[in-house]
């Protein structure tokens, strides 16, 4: 148990505030002021600012950790103790500048790798990687460098490392070869259908996880979004262009499902029924392992919260033949367990069409006004009946092409490595930034 001394208070100005916070009982707050000012700040009072905040949560591994580097000690073990605890945490950004002072070695290396993966940061993982290329081992540290070149968008490099990566001994490493196989395979197609920058989030999306991305965000995509969206209030109109898309993808890569499989959730159900209207398939209940089958998901995370909602997941890591997973909207600030093979758009936070959306109300100011109750098959219909004057949304005007000729395009250059691999979560958005806002 970590000690329970009489607490100074930090004196950095940044992290008074972050104390403040915590006198405040208000932990998130708290970590969201020393996420601006984390690697600058004296460690010893970054460390004083992390033991109350896990002492509060019941957190005694970090707390204990914080505790000596809190007191001074810049020992090795202390260090290492520290950046381990903040990444077991989901703290992980707390763990670098603490890693960053401990003495080479290589399992110092993997942890601060782990770090700055958990923040997306693969550029500076790749760089810290090849620091040490000429004593690192090829399983799991080439192997890291080349993941993470790939996720920093230098395929240049991630192909050069590849290269030299032989086949692990270790059979435990093979499902993790295939997986990096399938990346740079995709990475190939990709690049034939589009400039594979760092603003081609189709493409990039496709690299890391096989999902096509039906269609890119109309608005601020030269003012931070690149294509995703932030808060959005969904339409039948988004929905019927992703169903639209789902089909175009589906006859450009010559996959030919018998079914649509309704998932448990409400709103994927009503999706789902829409789907089988606009595929002109039978809609089914889920069954797991089904073949030949459209699975439909308004949102795989909040299929989560639903009470069968984990295990679908589960069921939907491993493909069944002919199996495909569509997701209306996918959230990239928070990615789901299951990384579908369709996604219509990625957000932030979303409200689906039938959902309790926000409006005026009478006093001028914002409310929520009531979801809409009516059965899943009225709902439905209502984005089925858009097919006869659907127009395309265009936006602001500033994005890219999003045209139906140049999504059909990019869906014909995939199907030799579309539907391969698990369906493994996501965590990082990968080599296109977006502005975050929640």
């Amino acid at each position: 148990m970590f000690s329970r001394r009489k607490r100074r208070r930090p004196n950095s100005p940044e992290l008074r505030r972050a104390w403040e916070a915590l006198d405040a009982s208000d932990v998130p707050g708290a970590l969201r002021l020393l996420r601006a000012c984390a690697e600058e700040a004296p460690l010893a009072e970054v460390a004083l600012v992390v033991e109350r905040a896990a002492a509060s949560a019941d957190f005694d591994d970090l707390a204990e950790a914080a505790s000596a580097l809190a007191a001074g000690s810049e020992e090795p073990r202390a260090l290492f103790a520290f950046g381990y605890a903040c990444i077991e945490r989901g703290v992980s950004f707390l763990a670098v500048p603490a890693l960053r002072r401990a003495p080479d070695s290589l399992g110092v290396l993997r942890e601060l790798v782990a770090a700055y993966e958990d923040e997306g940061r693969h550029r500076e993982a790749a760089d810290e990687l090849a620091r040490y290329e000429d004593r690192f081992e090829q399983w799991p540290d080439r192997y890291l460098l080349v993941f993470n070149s790939i996720m920093a968008g230098d395929l240049e490099a991630a192909r050069r490392h590849h290269a030299l990566l032989g086949d692990p001994e270790d059979e435990m490493w093979l499902p993790t070869r295939e997986r990096q196989n399938l990346m740079l395979r995709r990475a190939a197609d990709a690049e034939r259908a589009g400039p594979l920058n760092r603003t081609d989030l189709r493409g990039w999306q496709y690299v890391m996880g096989g999902s096509v991305l039906g269609t890119l965000s109309p608005f601020g995509f030269d003012e931070g979004m690149t294509g995703r969206y932030a808060f959005t209030q969904d339409d039948e109109t988004l929905c019927l262009r992703g169903l639209l898309r789902l089909r175009t993808l589906l006859e450009a890569t010559g996959v030919r499902p018998r079914s649509v499989s309704l998932l448990p959730d409400r709103d994927s159900r009503v999706l789902g029924l829409a789907a089988a209207e606009v595929l002109g398939l039978p809609a089914e209940p889920f069954v797991p392992g089904r073949e030949d089958t459209v699975v439909v998901a308004y949102d795989l995370n909040a299929l989560a919260g639903h009470e069968d909602g984990p295990d679908v997941l589960g069921q939907l890591l491993e493909r069944a033949p002919g199996q495909v997973l569509h997701e209306h909207a996918s959230c990239w600030t928070d990615p789901p367990a299951v990384t579908a093979d369709s996604v219509t758009l990625l957000h932030q936070v979303v409200t689906s069409p039938w959902g309790a959306q926000l409006r005026q109300g009478a006093d001028g100011g914002v409310e929520r006004g009531p979801a809409d109750d009516r059965p899943e098959q009225e709902l439905a219909a209502e984005i089925v009946a858009g097919l006869k004057d659907l127009a395309a949304d265009t936006g602001d005007g500033e994005g890219p092409d999003d045209s139906d000729e140049v999504f059909t395009a990019f869906a014909a250059s995939v199907p030799g490595t579309w539907l391969q691999g698990r369906r493994a979560g996501i965590k990082s958005p990968g080599p296109v930034p977006s502005s975050r806002f929640v």
